[in-house]
């Protein structure tokens, strides 16, 4: 790992960004091979690698390694590599319904992220622009909604399988930050009778050993109430209900699409409001940042100008 920058520029122009599309993961015991979709700066080496899972809106194309390239874009503009897959879940496959784990495939999720993982080197090789420019020691995971879930999964929170009866750990060691937008929060009464019929999954959500260090981002006005009983705070509840460190980032006005994250001018977004995508974008880097380069400022920096002028964006609390 490169020595830590001591001090943070949020204003520096972007990087010029290359993108590799369809990059393909052999993956036998998989409905599918894995495809995910590489974005990194031009320039530079010991890279960190932030996973970035999608959520199931009701586009045919976001909810894959096409979507939400207002944050890749970002991101990889300011020094990290992008790795998005397409999870089995994503219309864009078109899989058979009683495929094993249909239709939303949560466990499935989590291992594309280890799998992916596990072939970084498979990946430099694939992609000969990026060889030798990944810290491998510094892998962050970032989703939005059900991809949240799956972040969720892999920072340490655990639930029961619905099938088994079994508990489920499926947190992984290599992964040393995350960030979790507009993630499902805690089951049991707080579930809708439908959602608890549906989505059985989510009935047994456990934040108490998620103990990885997170930046949980909620809309005050993502009420849900297909899913939830408990209105906006339901998304806080990775927040509350995990042990620290955690921060937690309240977007004033924001509803579920948190501005419009999963893409451009996506006509799903029910909120849309670019100055709210671009400040999420800016704050999660600058977490992620400071959470794999200790002692770097950037999460510091982007809190103060958070709250400066007379409308912020939203507002942080921190444990």
């Amino acid at each position: 790992m490169s020595e830590p920058t001591r001090t943070a520029d949020l204003f520096t122009p972007p990087a010029p960004v290359l993108s590799v599309s369809p990059v393909v993961l052999s993956a036998p015991d998989r409905a599918v091979d894995l495809e995910i979709r590489v974005s990194a700066p031009v320039t530079g080496s010991d890279l960190p690698v932030i996973l970035l899972s999608h959520g199931q809106g009701y586009s045919n194309h976001l909810s894959s390694l096409h979507g939400y390239a207002p944050l890749a874009n970002f991101w990889a503009a300011h020094g990290f590599v992008v790795i998005q897959p397409t999870h089995l879940s994503s219309r864009t496959l078109s899989l058979d319904p009683a495929t094993p784990g249909a239709p939303l495939f949560w466990r499935s999720r989590a291992e594309d992220m280890r799998l992916i993982l596990d072939r970084l080197d498979v990946i430099e090789s694939l992609v000969p622009q990026l060889s030798g420019r990944l810290d491998h020691g510094s892998v962050a995971v970032a989703g939005h909604s059900m991809g949240g879930h799956t972040a969720s999964l892999l920072l340490g929170a655990r639930l029961t399988d619905p099938d088994d009866g079994t508990e489920v750990n499926l947190a992984e060691p290599r992964i040393k930050a995350g960030v979790l937008l507009a993630a499902p929060g805690r089951g049991g009464d707080a579930l809708t009778e439908s959602a608890a019929e549906s989505l059985p999954f989510l009935l047994t959500t456990d934040f108490s050993r998620m103990t990885t260090s997170t930046l949980v981002v909620a809309g005050d006005k993502d009420t849900a109430t297909h899913l939830t009983v408990a209105g906006a705070d339901w998304y806080a509840d990775p927040y509350t209900l995990s042990p620290g460190p955690k921060s937690l980032l309240t977007l004033f006005d924001a509803e579920h699409g948190l501005g419009g994250v999963a893409g451009y001018d996506v006509a799903e977004t029910t909120d849309e409001n670019p100055e709210r995508v671009a400040g999420v974008a800016r704050l999660a880097w600058a977490y992620l940042r400071s959470a794999l380069r200790p002692g770097d400022a950037a999460w510091q920096t982007a809190r103060d100008a958070l709250t400066t002028g007379p409308d912020p964006l939203g507002r942080v609390d921190s444990k």
